[in-house]
């Protein structure tokens, strides 16, 4: 009679099973879920795309014609998370079944989403970066080598791009003279370093890991600058004095996003808020860090902005800095320089509408202990209507006003 055997089969391997996981893996969504099949299929549809347009090689008119293809199959990938996070996320978050990484990726969705009705270039910009952004950390946590090393390329290229189109967009809105308000042009003083913030920490990273080492040089240099922020909790001089870094790295990075007659805005920006600063702070060490932070900001905004600048609308103002700028490079003296400069800032000062009572008052202190402006006591008291005048002729002797 014949034996029959049962074969037993690892069901982890078997076609059926994998079929299965396959399947769970895109109805089934989770953290992993969104680098499903079909999102899968539409990036490296983009990714052949993309090699193709960049190879050196192409004629003209085939060049046209592969740049039209990428464009085509980056809209339809973008389109393929997008609607990952309309269906599949917002069903999980809806039922309270998403995790903590749907979750916030559901809120910030709908945060760049809110942008849509009264900046839409910001939020056409923004979307596609948080889209690219979503699958990237999808990619880097999957431990997926070979296809992280394939993405970088595309990705570095696309958020450098992206990230300049932003700045552009908000130097184009402080150019603007439509919006005058003080607390908008606070607001997108306060995006610009936000966004060269994220900039650093997000894309300048990865390019150091994947740049040769000749490329890595003036990455190197922006990254140190940048670094010692990173670490521990800021105060009030540490976040002044890192967005004072970030805008020296966009002269070096962003110089058409951010043009001249911006950058020069943005310095006003930070100026303002150090002499506040200055004002507010009550710790006398404290305050003369915050002085010194001043110098330091004064020296780089006239060095490297100012005494570069060649069109003023006052001719005047440009004679004035040229008078002042000859003489502070030709003079050896720090302290010296340090008064022209602390001079010049008293002007600024007196020049602009804000309060700036107490600061005059430091500054001009600071003068007299310098020798550079002598402290002269008011001998002429107002008494019972009348002016009365106190020296060693006369102890109360009436002042006429001529």
């Amino acid at each position: 009679m014949e034996e029959k055997s049962v074969r037993i089969y690892d069901t982890n391997t078997t076609f059926f099973r994998k079929i299965t996981n396959t399947l769970n893996k895109l109805f089934v969504p989770t953290k992993v879920g969104i680098n499903s099949f079909l999102i899968s299929l539409k990036r490296n549809n983009l990714l052949k795309a993309y090699n193709m347009y960049i190879s050196s090689n192409l004629p003209k008119d085939k060049k046209e014609s592969c740049l039209k293809k990428y464009e085509d199959y980056y809209a339809i990938y973008l389109e393929s998370i997008d609607k990952y996070i309309m269906e599949s996320v917002y069903n999980n978050v809806k039922n309270g079944t998403a995790t903590e990484f749907e979750k916030l990726a559901l809120t910030n969705y709908y945060e760049i989403t809110h942008l849509k009705d009264n900046e839409y270039l910001e939020y056409k910009y923004r979307k596609q970066k948080y889209l690219l952004e979503l699958d990237y950390e999808t990619i880097n946590s999957s431990g997926k080598i070979k296809l992280r090393n394939k993405y970088l390329e595309f990705y570095i290229n696309k958020m450098d791009l992206l990230y300049k189109s932003i700045l552009k967009n908000y130097s184009v809105q402080l150019s603007d003279n439509i919006h005058t308000n003080k607390q908008y042009r606070n607001k997108i003083y306060l995006n610009i370093f936000d966004t060269l913030d994220e900039y650093v920490q997000k894309i300048i990273s990865i390019k150091l890991e994947i740049s040769k080492e000749n490329d890595s040089t003036l990455l190197n240099k922006v990254y140190s600058k940048y670094e010692r922020f990173t670490v521990g909790k800021l105060d009030e001089k540490d976040k002044l004095e890192k967005n004072v870094v970030l805008l020296g790295i966009s002269r070096e990075l962003f110089t058409h996003s951010l043009p001249l007659v911006v950058a020069e805005q943005c310095y006003i920006y930070l100026i303002e808020d150090v002499r506040q600063l200055i004002i507010n702070t009550k710790n006398e060490e404290k305050t003369e860090e915050v002085y010194s932070m001043l110098l330091g900001i004064l020296k780089e905004f006239n060095s490297k902005l100012l005494s570069t600048k060649i069109y003023w609308q006052n001719p005047k103002d440009r004679e004035e800095y040229k008078e002042f700028w000859n003489k502070y490079n030709n003079e050896e003296n720090d302290l010296k320089k340090e008064i022209l400069l602390l001079k010049k800032e008293l002007k600024d000062v007196y020049k602009s509408t804000n309060d700036y009572t107490k600061l005059i008052k430091y500054y001009k202190e600071k003068l007299v202990r310098f020798g550079a402006m002598r402290n002269i006591k008011n001998k002429i008291k107002f008494i019972n209507g009348r002016y009365i005048c106190n020296d060693r002729l006369s102890r109360n002797r009436v002042c006429r006003n001529k």
